[in-house]
């Protein structure tokens, strides 16, 4: 048996064991009773002389959604919610019901020349949104303030993007491209809104683990500069070319990240195709590569951090400053 040989049966046999702890791991908290939260604030369209009532809007439904979560008796739930309430935060849409929904702007929308949109992972609810910058609110917080630091004359925006139902990691929708296409479609429409609202600004994807994927599936013909994605378990794409975008592409992995040992291949299963394929950071792919130092699978947007500066250059549009890998 050949030596390529033995390295593909080994990599399905461990991608054979990712289903079966997938399948047979403990059921997470998404099987309990739901929360009970109200229905979507109704909202106008998204010109800039509306993004204020759509703040003020939101914020009203998500302290509607915190009270019932407090006499539901979910105090997890209702701490999230007390937080994404406060005073001066800014979210352009908002969904409590079930694991929830929730897009977060930092800076003017309107008026940026750059704004980065960050696609999270696996486990990223309404619970898991908000805290340090291993989570979706903390990390945008995290790049907006780099940004800033890094370009103080740039008019900027980031946005924290839940808007899809990522999976939870011990399940089977995390190693099939259902959820990704599903939060493709809504990233895709969220980026043509933005385009609409401010046709002069640069836009680019931030894309973390699972998110990677979501990003690939929307990039066809997408109006992004740039893309990058950290953390990538591979994007359903055997190379670059598959996906039909002009932009930029980066991606980058740190030398601590677990996914490492993710096996990049893909099996059929049933009629379904079961893992995410090619490496993203291989050569061979074509993306571009940017240093993420001994980043942590959830350490890329920690302060300081080497891949937090290469983010901040990509979403900059400072390809020349960004460090290779």
């Amino acid at each position: 048996m050949s030596v390529r040989t033995r390295g593909t049966r080994l990599r399905r046999g461990v991608l054979a064991a990712m289903i079966t702890a997938a399948l047979c791991g403990p059921v997470p908290a998404a099987a309990q009773p739901r929360t009970p939260a109200p229905a979507p604030a109704a909202l106008p369209d998204l010109p800039a002389a509306t993004l204020d009532v759509r703040y003020t809007a939101n914020r009203g439904n998500i302290a509607e959604a915190a009270d019932m979560a407090e006499a539901a008796g979910d105090g997890q739930r209702e701490r999230a919610l007390r937080g994404l309430a406060a005073s001066g935060r800014h979210f352009l849409s908002f969904d409590g019901r079930g694991e929830g929904r929730a897009v977060e702007v930092l800076g003017d929308l309107a008026t940026a020349e750059r704004i980065a949109v960050m696609v999270p992972g696996a486990d990223t609810t309404l619970d898991t949104f908000d805290g340090p910058s291993s989570r979706i609110g903390g990390a945008a917080r995290s790049l907006y303030e780099q940004i800033r630091r890094q370009a103080p004359g740039t008019r900027t925006a980031v946005v924290a993007w839940l808007g899809y139902a990522a999976p939870k990691t011990i399940s089977t929708d995390v190693l099939t491209t259902g959820r990704a296409e599903d939060g493709a479609r809504e990233l895709r429409g969220f980026v043509s809104s933005v385009e609409r609202l401010n046709s002069g600004a640069r836009v680019s994807l931030m894309c973390h683990s699972y998110g990677t994927v979501v990003c690939s599936r929307a990039a066809r013909g997408l109006a992004v500069a740039d893309i990058a994605v950290y953390g990538s378990p591979g994007t359903a794409a055997d190379s670059l070319a598959e996906w039909g975008t002009t932009a930029r592409v980066w991606a980058g992995r740190g030398e601590r990240d677990w996914i490492a040992h993710v096996p990049n291949a893909s099996i059929s299963v049933l009629g379904t195709t079961i893992g995410f394929g090619a490496d993203p950071t291989s050569r061979d792919f074509g993306a571009r590569a940017f240093a993420t130092g001994d980043a942590g699978h959830s350490d890329y947007l920690a302060p300081d951090s080497v891949s937090l500066k290469n983010l901040a250059r990509i979403a900059l549009g400072d390809a020349w400053a960004v460090t290779g890998g």
